[in-house]
């Protein structure tokens, strides 16, 4: 268990808007990480792609060319808009290292695409010994029709994959 603890392991954390990869992230802090490591902790930040709209109106005619088609400065506030919540994110979950492993070294990437190919791409590339990922913990039918990109990057991801799954609270304890 020493080698374990002296080694440098590279640990990517796939992080988003939602409290369950913020809660994957606490939880590998605190169980994951070890004291006085020389762990990397690399946040990656997967910016979903921008929708596709048709120039067509619900006929299938093209009558009005500015119907679904938006401007360049649209565009641009759409695409400043991504990169605010992706830095963040980002920023929320630095502070969260920070509190509670002020030792660890991290790093911070976005990426543009599908995470789950985002997710599955970048822990092949940079090299990461373990995935962390949280779950939003959709029952059998949503996951369906939503896919689960927890499943698909444990399914596809060559390194050990680690899905921290959120405790479900009772709304009626305190």
């Amino acid at each position: 268990m020493a080698d374990v603890a002296e080694s440098e392991r590279r640990i990517l954390v796939a992080v988003d808007e939602g409290e369950e990869s913020m809660h994957a992230l606490s939880w590998c802090l605190k169980n994951v990480v070890s004291q006085n490591s020389k762990d990397t902790l690399i946040l990656l930040y997967a910016k979903p792609p921008r929708a596709v709209y048709t120039a067509l109106d619900g006929t299938g005619r093209r009558e009005d060319p500015s119907g679904y088609l938006f401007s360049s400065d649209i565009l641009a506030a759409m695409e400043k808009y991504g990169a605010e919540v992706a830095a963040c994110v980002l920023e929320k979950a630095k502070k969260m290292c920070k509190d509670l492993q002020q030792d660890v070294k991290v790093e911070a990437r976005v990426e543009n695409g599908d995470p789950r190919d985002v997710i599955c791409q970048m822990a092949e590339q940079l090299g990461a010994d373990v995935l962390v990922m949280g779950s939003h913990g959709y029952g059998l039918i949503k996951r369906a029709f939503l896919g689960s990109v927890s499943n698909h990057c444990a399914q596809n991801v060559k390194c050990p994959v680690l899905i921290v799954k959120k405790p479900k609270t009772n709304a009626g304890s305190k």
